[in-house]
């Protein structure tokens, strides 16, 4: 084998293809050190390989991926850990950035609950951990199982690991629930973080970068004894399922839990409201340095438990709690490039390649440039000494260019107006009730841009959609160029075309050895290799045959269907096939909405008025202006409104016609049905139109529905309940419930809450001030509550 070429010598291509086989072969020495306990090569190799790939990323910093073992080092996901469903799910916090985030978030908790102003909240506050969430479940005081957070719903069990930590009690004694699941933070002391970096260096092997990964990679050791070695501690601030309450308060509630025999973390509080708040956060960021353990902010709780049950959760986090987190790190660096991706919906968004820089313990060699507007507002240009920030999980962004360091001759970013992809027009789109042109410029390729292809392959695999195991970026680029998959459908073909797909393999180590100039010796060895990673892809997409209807609509990748959208419209309609009808169904009305909300005073009342009136009267006079001033009047449509359609129609005529058109086959009613649930609304119904107009969707969605099973999503609890799967709207004041606790309480107990009335409501809740929906909803039928019936209705679930 010839001798490697100098990196200062090498091409790009040639460098691509280096990090490509540098990473494999380090990535399979780590399994063998982190996960096996048996490395394979000695130390000094090891770290040859390392040096090799630092000194190639340093050079070529456009080629370091995210997931380059020199931007992580611990145990990577084995897969061998079992998966484990939390009785509750284990919610992640919103976050708070500044004073006013704080005063925003007690503000919101005061109106939900409906307080006066003399009403008091005590809340806690206590450090925010920077490690690993874990949940230890105890059944008659034996501890059973240990997990890991993993996406809130599923984690791993990893309960042997769990039990080597000393502050981890593998019995508890005492009055204590028959179940309990006991939650809290698994961390690295900076005393044991620098003990073991020194065991590492002692024993020449890489140093970890921070405790959080140092604890991450312990606590995922296959053998117990590793991870026992490490000296974990455990901090629980928290709790699951149990059967039997622990407190009446937060605070007490924590106090239970240590008098159980678990660490707690002694600088929780109880505090007041914003003052106090950030007097706790300001005293706590002052000592962070003489802690010894890394935080990243303050945590802050309702302390009364009855207000956190009202409270609830909205999508994965409470509303009863948030994190207050430390000013952002930042650090001085090199723009070298701006790339363009092509992201699934067609956005095309500027990523700034950097020199690499040591942000926070973290290295970061890209960095979000957002949009053009944000290129051009800021003038960042290529070569520019820049200041990047980075807070949290939260992508790293530019925050300033130096001026001063500007090298002489760097010209403007231009933004480019065809899709770097597939050569098709990029355009930023004009929102028509604003006015304004959109920040996003998009690709107008649709489904013949490879990348919103391969993207959208990849959202659909991705952890929180269908989640399918191992399949990743690299297997979605290799099989699209090999011409078999062209969509999440192909995806569960795959192992039929398994002769094609070991062909398409071999054929793209191939193309990396010819890009190496040299030939690969072990190509059956690789081959196997290869086939055997395959062999678990196949597995793991069997796993995935069975999908629950919200991951679904997510892993469809539908343009403002985000979770919670996905997750709402899985409890409107109970099948794919519903849903795609109803949207169908709707289509000839949303464009008649659309036109008409962009009328000046045209708002949704005055909308309402005139297809009430166009369906009872179908014929309309043409003729001069008094004619149709007549008839809008006849509609009891109001001057403003009246004023904005004789400007826009010409004559009635013109107007009724848009009217009947958008009207067919009651496209008015199927409409209403779409939009009803709160949180669903103009936005969403046009992005479902728009996905399922094209036919190349609707055939994807059928031939997935054709083979796989699509689940239900989990009913609430109390499913025989009056209220189960009802239409509810409120209106008017309520006086024992907030408006926003009303509509969660039903929510929680498997009603959808509309924000309008419709044939389709069956319940309205009425309170003093009830106007337009009451008289609606008697003129419909629909049962009227006051909201004393409503609670009792409430109170018989």
């Amino acid at each position: 084998m010839s001798a490697l070429k100098d990196v200062g010598d090498l091409t790009t291509d040639e460098a691509d293809a280096e990090v490509t086989r540098l990473t494999a072969e380090i990535r399979k020495h780590d399994r063998a050190y982190y996960q096996d306990d048996a490395p394979k090569i000695s130390d000094a190799a090891y770290d040859a390989l390392r040096q090799r790939l630092e000194a190639i990323e340093a050079r070529f910093p456009a080629l370091v991926r995210t997931d380059s073992p020199t931007q992580t080092l611990g145990a990577v996901p084995s897969g061998k850990f079992g998966e484990v469903r939390h009785a509750r799910p284990m919610l992640s916090l919103g976050n708070a950035f500044n004073d006013g985030d704080v005063a925003g978030f007690i503000a919101r908790v005061r109106r939900f609950l409906g307080l006066g102003e003399a009403d008091e909240v005590r809340f806690t506050a206590e450090p925010k951990i920077d490690g690993l969430s874990a949940s230890l479940r105890y059944e008659e005081g034996e501890l059973v199982l240990g997990a890991t957070r993993g996406d809130g719903e599923t984690g791993e069990n990893i309960t042997a690991n769990l039990k080597t930590l000393k502050d981890i009690p593998h019995r508890i004694e005492g009055d204590v629930p028959d179940v309990l699941e006991v939650r809290g933070e698994v961390y690295m002391s900076h005393a044991e973080f620098a003990a073991l970096n020194e065991r590492q260096r002692e024993t020449g092997k890489p140093e970890y970068k921070n405790p959080r990964n140092a604890a991450a990679g312990s606590l995922r050791q296959l053998d117990p004894a590793i991870t026992a070695s490490r000296s974990l501690k455990f901090f629980a601030y928290a709790w699951g399922e149990v059967s039997a309450p622990l407190a009446d308060t937060q605070f007490d509630a924590v106090q239970r839990l240590r008098q159980l025999g678990f660490a707690i973390n002694p600088e929780m509080i109880v505090t007041g409201e914003v003052a106090e708040l950030l007097a706790s956060y300001r005293d706590i960021e002052k000592r962070r340095a003489t802690l010894d353990y890394d935080i990243d902010g303050v945590v802050y709780k309702v302390d009364r438990l009855d207000y956190q049950e009202r409270l609830g959760q909205v999508a994965r986090a409470p509303r009863w709690a948030i994190a207050h987190k430390f000013p952002a790190e930042r650090a001085t660096t090199i723009l070298n490039n701006i790339e363009i991706q092509v992201g699934r919906t067609g956005a095309l968004t500027p990523v700034a390649k950097l020199e690499p820089v040591t942000v926070g313990g973290v290295v970061v060699s890209n960095a979000t440039l957002h949009n053009e507007d944000e290129i051009a507002r800021k003038d960042i240009r290529i070569g520019d000494t820049v200041v990047i920030q980075r807070a949290g999980d939260v992508i790293p962004q530019i925050v300033e260019v130096i001026l001063d360091l500007r090298p002489e001759g760097a010209i403007p970013f231009v933004f480019p107006e065809r899709c770097p992809e597939c050569g098709s027009h990029a355009v930023r789109e004009h929102d028509e009730q604003t006015g304004r042109t959109l920040a996003v410029r998009r690709c107008t390729g649709g489904l013949i841009c490879p990348a919103q292809i391969v993207e959208r392959i990849r959202h659909f695999v991705s952890r929180k959609a269908v989640d399918i195991e191992g399949f990743g970026e690299e297997y979605a680029s290799i099989f699209f160029k090999g011409g078999i998959m062209r969509s999440p459908a192909d995806i569960y073909r795959l192992e039929s075309r398994r002769t094609e797909a070991e062909d398409i393999l071999i054929e793209h180590r191939k193309e990396l050895a010819k890009k190496r100039k040299n030939k690969a010796k072990k190509t059956v060895a690789d081959d196997q290799r290869g086939f055997l990673g395959l062999e678990n892809l196949f597995t793991a997409i069997r796993e995935r045959k069975s999908v629950r209807l919200d991951k679904l609509i997510f892993g469809l990748g539908i343009r403002h269907v985000g979770e919670e959208t996905a997750r709402i419209l899985a409890q409107q309609f109970k099948d794919i096939e519903a849903l795609e009808t109803c949207v169908h169904r709707a289509s000839p009305f949303i464009s008649l909405h659309l036109e008409l909300k962009a009328l000046q005073n045209v708002g949704p009342t005055a909308i309402e008025k005139i297809v009430s009136h166009s369906k009872k009267h179908p014929a309309w006079p043409s003729g001069i202006d008094s004619a149709f001033e007549s008839e809008l009047k006849t509609a009891d449509i109001p001057t403003g409104a009246r004023a904005s359609l004789i400007k826009r129609f010409e004559e009635p005529c013109e107007l009724n016609e848009l009217l009947q058109s958008g009207l067919i086959d009651d496209a008015d009613q199927a409409y209403e049905f779409l939009t009803q649930s709160d949180g669903l609304g103009d936005t969403v119904a046009e992005s479902l139109i728009d996905f399922f107009s094209e036919p190349e969707n609707s055939k994807i969605v059928h031939e997935l529905a054709s083979i796989i099973t699509i689940q239900p999503i989990e009913s609430a609890k109390n499913n025989d309940s009056q209220i189960f799967g009802k239409t509810v709207v409120f209106t008017g004041g309520l006086e024992r419930f907030s408006r926003d606790e009303a509509k969660a309480r039903a929510q929680e107990l498997g009603a959808k809450v509309a924000g309008s009335v419709s044939k389709n409501t069956d319940f309205l809740v009425a309170g003093p001030g009830a106007g337009s929906k009451l008289e609606k909803a008697k003129s419909l039928g629909i049962i009227i509550l006051s909201e004393d019936e409503w609670i009792s209705m409430l109170d018989s679930v």
